[in-house]
């Protein structure tokens, strides 16, 4: 097994549906991959690693802001700077599913009218696009549940091409009160994807986060990039009051050492083993199992207009960012050597359960760090 730990096996829809629900949205499958040598930026296209357990109706259904604060250990309030979360297409509806979230939740209201929210399109005619929108009021709600004090900024790509992408996140970090970038989508790596890190590079107080995938072992970027902290997924067991029993690796959580990215210095230190040298993915881990899925409201009618419950590692990179704007303290070097000191157990919790695949060492939970959660799952907003 070579040391990014993959088995080789088709990719899951970007707007994937879990087994069981009952809703059938639009199914969009990636084209057929590509030979490695032909693969090249500009055929990158992001896609948002979502899944819907089912749609609820009129009533929120799945995990609750309360819920989530209480199992990580976050703060009921809190947050400053802005919030910036990297979309594609036109979510027409967006301010209007964030306000019916924050009144079902009892969350301080987050508008254009009251500066908390603002929502900069890219391209003066944009389409909507049904799996970017669910994506949208995810990262959008979720984020303002875990930071009500910080601002929103949701920018729309003109499209979800590598270069519209990476505009988008040029005009973030733009922003001098950007304190977190949100980039909760993901594709193959390339070749050369090294030379684009210089997007990513933090002035202080700024970090970026990214989900690492759904589609099990495996390396996307921009989570492999070096400069950005790649958000995995566990999975929670709840008791039927709502209790949280247990928590284990998500079998969809994406990771493995990137095929073109350095090992970075922190990670080298840390000491991961079996790296290879390269770099190791993901950095730290979030409740993404569809199963123990999040409440997301969203009016459009395609589908559906109503309450959903979805999960995925999507889910995981806008609330990490949430926690940054919380402390202004999440940075990969600070995180790697929390973990690393004595007081390491105060900093995350340890997934030690689980697998991502059958590719052994690489696909399997252990303690300190591993393949499919990396550091593990906060246990705090103090890093």
């Amino acid at each position: 097994m070579k040391p990014n730990g993959r088995k080789r096996r088709a990719p899951a829809p970007w707007f994937a549906l879990a087994a069981g629900a009952a809703l059938a949205p639009a199914i969009f499958l990636p084209a057929a991959p590509m030979a490695r040598a032909a693969y090249r930026f500009a055929d990158f296209s992001g896609r948002p690693p979502i899944h819907v357990l089912r749609f609820a109706g009129s009533a929120p259904a799945g995990l609750s802001p309360a819920q989530i604060k209480k199992f990580y250990h976050l703060p009921r309030t809190g947050g400053r700077g802005t919030i910036a979360i990297i979309g594609a297409y036109d979510a027409p509806h967006i301010e209007r599913d964030l306000a019916v979230f924050d009144n079902a939740f009892h969350l301080p209201p987050c508008t254009a009218g009251n500066k908390c929210f603002e929502e900069h399109k890219m391209s003066p005619r944009l389409r909507a696009d049904a799996g970017w929108s669910l994506e949208a009021s995810l990262d959008v709600e979720w984020a303002h549940a875990i930071a009500p004090r910080a601002k929103i900024l949701f920018i729309e790509a003109a499209t979800q091409s590598g270069p519209n992408l990476l505009a988008a996140i040029d005009y973030a970090v733009s922003r001098k009160d950007v304190v977190a970038v949100s980039m909760s989508w993901g594709g193959a790596e390339f070749p050369g994807e090294a030379s684009l890190d210089s997007h990513f590079k933090a002035r202080p107080g700024l970090a970026f986060f990214a989900a690492s995938g759904d589609s099990g072992a495996g390396v996307q970027w921009p989570a492999a990039s070096p400069l950005v902290v790649a958000v995995g997924g566990t999975s929670f067991s709840l008791a039927k009051n709502g209790k949280l029993l247990s928590e284990s690796a998500w079998q969809g959580s994406g990771g493995g050492a990137s095929a073109y990215e350095a090992e970075p210095g922190y990670q080298r230190s840390f000491g991961i083993p079996r790296a290879g040298g390269r770099r190791a993915v993901p950095d730290v881990s979030y409740d993404a199992d569809p199963r123990s899925g999040y409440a997301v409201f969203r009016s459009a009618a395609d589908p559906k207009r109503g309450w959903y419950v979805v999960g995925g590692t999507s889910a995981g990179a806008p609330q990490w960012a949430a926690i940054h704007a919380l402390g202004h303290s999440v940075f990969l070097p600070k995180l790697y050597a929390d973990k690393a000191s004595r007081a390491g157990r105060r900093f995350f919790k340890d997934i030690v359960r689980g697998a991502n695949g059958t590719c052994g060492y690489y696909c399997d939970a252990r303690a300190r760090y591993d393949y499919v959660t990396g550091l593990g799952s906060p246990h705090t907003d103090r890093f």
